[in-house]
């Protein structure tokens, strides 16, 4: 087999379909331990930066077998494609380097289906290289999207796909750790732009106020309802969204294995204060709504089929030492035990989500990449059993 390009959906299929591949990325070390690939299944990948190939081709060479499958990743594609051809020339039958570079993987979106055989459809759009997930809402012929990533041609491909328009874009929050799509395609398709004024009052864009308890449905009647529940705290805007009193997208608020950061905004007192009183109103919500997150920490909370969906029930279950806290003062006290600092560039992706920074390509792609330290991590690892 010659050398080849491969996609970031390739690579998915492989890692999760458990291939027999060995992963080499060839970025810095500082880069790959910022961000890399993750899976939910082992698998054998190094950190071989390309100036050591330069300097020690056939010692970098020889830490692989000639006989494995190999796929290189770097930063945009051409350093790989130069490890690749040295690989090639030392024999190695099976080689391939990751098309567009690691951005690629950041930006893939791998949509799962929810809810198989039911009248509507709700798909769940994991972004694998964000750890987070946006989601769709399909009824015949229209579509509602949640908390979409700015990687729109995704979303109008999707739509075009399953024979939908999309009507209506929600965001459950100002979003800090990724660059949002929701104003990019209401203007694209028209789609209404849905958000709360407690974090879009002083952003420069058109959007659609949200009220607490209102409720959302298609045109066409019969289908699904969306339910609006206003759960500040992670910011003051924070909004959940029902779907059907079955499903409950619940942005960064809960989390499966964890919860929403309340100090990212730097008013850490006040807004755990609130994040506190929207965890005991969340915790006694319908056992049986199944828990959405906008993000997970981990591989670990996917279910069987790779998705990322608990039962009320079972998230109270696996939050029970958040949940067991028992009032503002303790919980305060407990967030400001395990804060840490958050990215410096969260603060720029706020403005540019509010209109009020713009940025080339490049630099968005940039400030895109990475995972998201969206949850409260440090307060999750202290919980026993998980």
């Amino acid at each position: 087999m010659s050398l080849f390009t491969y996609t970031a959906a390739e690579l998915y299929s492989w890692v999760t379909g458990k291939e027999d591949i060995v992963i080499i990325d060839v970025r810095n070390s500082v880069d790959f331990t910022r961000f890399h690939l993750e899976s939910p299944f082992p698998v054998e990948m190094y950190n071989i930066p390309y100036f050591d190939f330069i300097e020690d081709e056939e010692g970098c060479v020889a830490r692989i077998s000639p006989e494995r499958r190999v796929r290189i990743v770097c930063a945009k594609e051409s350093s790989a494609r130069f490890v690749a051809e040295i690989f090639d020339r030392h024999g190695y039958a099976d080689v391939g380097y990751l098309e567009g570079g690691i951005k690629t993987w950041g930006n893939l979106l791998v949509p799962v289906l929810l809810n198989p055989g039911a009248e509507f459809s709700l798909y769940q759009f994991i972004r694998p290289g964000k750890a987070s997930c946006s989601y769709g809402l399909i009824f015949r012929e229209e579509m509602m999207l949640f908390d979409p990533s700015r990687n729109i041609r995704f979303y109008l491909d999707f739509a075009a796909e399953h024979g939908c328009r999309l009507v209506a874009t929600f965001e459950t929050h100002l979003q800090a750790d990724y660059i949002a799509g929701s104003r990019l395609i209401a203007a694209a398709t028209g789609a209404g732009f849905y958000a709360n004024a407690g974090d879009f009052t002083h952003a420069n864009l058109s959007y659609r106020t949200l009220n607490d308890g209102e409720i959302h449905t298609f045109s066409q009647a019969g289908g699904p309802t969306v339910r609006v529940l206003f759960t500040p705290g992670h910011t003051p805007g924070s909004t959940s969204f029902i779907i059907n009193d079955q499903y409950l997208i619940s942005g960064d608020s809960i989390f499966i294995h964890s919860i929403g950061r309340p100090d990212l905004g730097g008013k850490v007192d006040e807004w755990s204060g609130t994040l506190f009183s929207t965890l005991q109103m969340m915790w006694a919500l319908d056992d049986r709504l199944i828990v959405l997150p906008a993000h997970f920490m981990s591989w670990n909370e996917a279910d069987d089929h790779l998705a990322f969906a608990a039962s009320l029930a079972r998230t109270r279950e696996y939050n029970r030492d958040i949940h067991a806290i028992a009032d503002s003062a303790a919980f305060l006290a407990f967030i400001k035990a395990n804060m840490r600092k958050q990215p410096d560039e969260y603060a720029t992706i706020r403005l540019i989500n509010a209109n009020l920074e713009q940025v080339d390509d490049e630099r968005a792609e940039e400030l895109d990449l990475g995972k998201n330290e969206c949850a409260a991590e440090a307060y999750a690892a202290m919980k026993a059993g998980n």
